[in-house]
């Protein structure tokens, strides 16, 4: 399991903590959003080839999942997510892209 988080910071406010590698395909990605344990998938968007975005709620912040370059890039909205609950999204998807 990852021990650093990212600390990106992006103009919409959000924060980017944490790459993982893109080694499945969007729709289990978005599967195993579903099986994380308190999560509500609020948005799903892919042009069905290549791309996505995917939106949650957990644990009462707002999370955005993307794909880029070879990497799931991982988003909060609230900059002030404690790193506990950070850290259970990590260990819930590295499960999956480990």
């Amino acid at each position: 399991m990852l021990s650093d988080l990212l600390e990106n910071k992006l103009n919409d406010g959000s924060r980017h903590f944490v790459d993982m590698p893109e080694v499945v395909f969007f729709d289990d990605c978005y599967d195993h959003t579903e099986d994380l344990d308190g999560a509500r998938i609020t948005e799903f968007i892919t042009d069905g080839v290549v791309a996505m975005w995917l939106d949650f709620e957990f644990r009462g912040h707002e999370f955005s999942v993307t794909n880029q370059f070879g990497d799931y890039w991982f988003f909060v909205r609230d900059t002030k997510c404690p790193d506990k609950i950070l850290f259970e999204i990590i260990e819930h998807y590295g499960q999956l892209l480990d």
